[in-house]
């Protein structure tokens, strides 16, 4: 009577029929089929759109990016003008989105871990408001936010005249920022040459000593079970390096604050309205949805793990820092990918209150004027699809650092 072998273990050589009969290379095979139908299908579609826009006169071409743009943008993180090139105009308005993006996602995160870790707290009415900020936020869209916050500043906040005079109606804050119906004006660093970058690099190297030691200082509480201060020598570590490079250097940074000259403010760096009504709106809407994320990570760590870290005598504020949150970022970072991801495409809805994103200078006005759209839009999806895949990267790596690991 015949048996059948294990045709992972057989020591008959390789044939053809192998890659269909053997596991071991049967997966393998159906993959690379798969994948050369999908070149194939794709090789179709692209040569059958190329051959139809020939057919229309509609060639694809990427001429348009070199000629000049003919509009001027009003938030300009680096040097444009009118007469630059509609590749600057998108690089502009790349950089734009990408600005609010990130103070979006900090201000976003910063306000969804408060809300959520206070709408469990044991005060019922910190509990309830926190319960009716989320419900309220969420469940109103976000271009309704962005105008509500874009028309109360515009209305609320003086206007640049009301700064003059001998008896001023509005005052500057700590005479360096000036709110305005126009926008804010913060200072802005001056920096003196070489100096100045060697002072920068000081700061980044504190800052990163400050992430060192926080994780250290961790490690050894988890190892060990000795607990070092956090608060203290986190500030030292980051001002103290600072201090002697700024003096050591012969002060190489310097602040240049707003100075009221004519009909607005010069100098300084200022944040128009829709930059700051757009920013406000995307954190407070996400924060909402990201206080949930949080309240449910909180809620999915068994009591008997506080229960146990306020036996072993732990303030409230360690066993959050230390023992619950630690273990509810394995549920909290997946849902929060997503809703950094939102952050980054509802940032498009900036046309909404005349912040020039790249929808409002590729999508927008350079598509209008050349008439390319097919290109525009390519370009724009191109951007959003490496934007939305970084941050998916790196949160998925940050992910992976917390999520638990078996032995």
């Amino acid at each position: 009577m015949s048996t059948l072998s294990d045709p992972g273990t057989g020591n008959e050589g390789f044939h053809i029929g192998k890659l269909l009969s053997d596991t071991r290379y049967r997966s393998y095979t159906l993959q690379f089929i798969t994948l050369l139908a999908l070149i194939f299908g794709l090789s179709y579609l692209v040569n059958n759109l190329l051959t139809n826009l020939s057919e229309a006169g509609l060639n694809i071409s990427w001429d348009f990016l070199g000629e000049p743009a003919g509009y001027d943008i009003n938030q300009r993180p680096i040097e444009y003008d009118s007469q630059s090139t509609h590749a600057r105009a998108s690089i502009v308005g790349a950089i734009n989105t990408l600005i609010v993006a990130f103070l979006a996602c900090i201000s976003a995160t910063l306000i969804g871990v408060v809300a959520g870790v206070l709408r469990l707290s044991n005060n019922w009415l910190v509990s309830k408001m926190m319960a009716f900020y989320v419900e309220a936020f969420r469940n109103v869209p976000v271009l309704i936010w962005i105008l509500i916050i874009f028309l109360a500043m515009s209305g609320a906040l003086p206007q640049p005249r009301d700064f003059r005079g001998e008896v001023p109606e509005a005052t500057m804050l700590f005479d360096m920022i000036a709110f305005t119906n126009r926008g804010v004006y913060i200072p802005s660093f001056v920096n003196d040459g070489a100096a100045a970058v060697v002072f920068w690099g000081v700061l980044v190297a504190s800052l990163v000593g400050v992430f060192a030691y926080r994780r250290y200082a961790t490690k050894l509480l988890f190892d060990t079970g000795r607990l070092l201060p956090m608060g203290w020598p986190s500030v030292a570590i980051l001002i103290v390096p600072g201090l002697l490079a700024f003096f050591i250097l012969g002060r190489p940074v310097g602040l240049e604050s707003p100075e009221l000259k004519g009909f607005n403010f010069t100098g300084g760096i200022h944040l128009r309205l829709s930059l700051i009504a757009l920013w406000f709106a995307l954190a407070i809407y996400t924060g909402a949805f990201i206080a949930e994320n949080v309240r449910a990570g909180i809620q999915a760590i068994s009591k008997g793990q506080t229960e146990a870290a306020a036996s072993l005598g732990l303030r409230p504020g360690r066993i959050m820092n230390l023992v619950v949150l630690p273990q509810a970022l394995r549920v909290i970072i997946p849902p929060l990918i997503s809703q950094y991801l939102n952050i980054t495409k509802n940032s498009s809805l900036a046309i909404a209150v005349g912040y020039m994103d790249i929808t409002g200078t590729l999508g927008g006005i350079t598509l209008n004027q050349t008439g390319r759209a097919i290109e525009c839009i390519l370009l724009l999806m191109l951007f959003y699809l490496i934007v939305s895949l970084t941050i998916s990267s790196v949160m998925n790596v940050y992910n992976n650092s917390v999520k638990l690991k078996e032995r």
